[in-house]
């Protein structure tokens, strides 16, 4: 995220809080296991769909082609030829084993893995309900809150799964002080986002450089 220019104030994101009816089914308390997003994983599911596609409907077209009395395209010949002639120590035997290998591993590890680790999950406040917030928006509000410290001049914010860095730049009061009132407001901003896993804070304050 870039730093802001000058001296420019930062507008904090407003924190709307929804009043209890009295219809309302109970909140949940929060403390279950709440496990990540899953990614739907559209894109490799598409390539490999038409990889398929490609691969099995031209073997299928050859063969209704043979079935019909034609005689069979040369490259699936020559691919005959070649898989019954070649041994099993050849060099382009184990090359195309081993790329074979990669690629079912790959989508082994897509396919058991959740994905989407931008995504990190809230805490179960409605029952019907799972919400996430984007690390971005994590280090959006960080940056904010952290412009309102007395004496801080910018801020940088990187969000991370367990980790939130915040480097800031200080031009006046003791740094101590500034890094003091900065993890009392960040820690309190961070339980603030409901987050099942708040970020661990890595606070860094320093002077801007000399100019020139």
């Amino acid at each position: 995220m870039s730093e802001p220019r000058g001296s420019e104030a930062t507008t904090p994101l407003p924190v709307l809080e929804k009043p209890p009816r009295a219809d309302d089914p109970p909140a949940a308390s929060g403390t279950g296991e709440v496990h990540r997003f899953w990614s739907s994983r559209r894109v490799p599911s598409a390539i490999v769909a038409a990889v398929l596609f490609v691969v099995m409907g031209t073997f299928l077209y050859d063969v209704c082609a043979v079935r019909a009395g034609r005689s069979a395209l040369a490259w699936r010949r020559e691919l005959a030829t070649q898989l019954a002639e070649r041994p099993l120590d050849d060099t382009w035997v184990l090359v195309g084993a081993g790329v074979a290998a990669a690629l079912g591993l790959w989508l082994i590890l897509l396919a058991v893995t959740p994905g989407l680790r931008a995504v990190l999950p809230m805490r179960h406040i409605h029952p019907d309900v799972r919400a996430g917030l984007h690390r971005d928006a994590v280090a959006l509000v960080l940056r904010d809150r952290a412009m309102e410290v007395a004496g801080v001049q910018s801020v940088r914010v990187r969000a991370h799964r367990r980790r939130a860095d915040v480097r800031a730049l200080s031009h006046f009061r003791d740094l101590d002080a500034v890094h003091a009132d900065l993890d009392t407001v960040l820690n309190q901003a961070v339980q603030g986002l409901g987050l099942v896993r708040p970020p661990h804070l890595a606070v860094h304050v320093r002077r801007p450089g000399k100019k020139g």
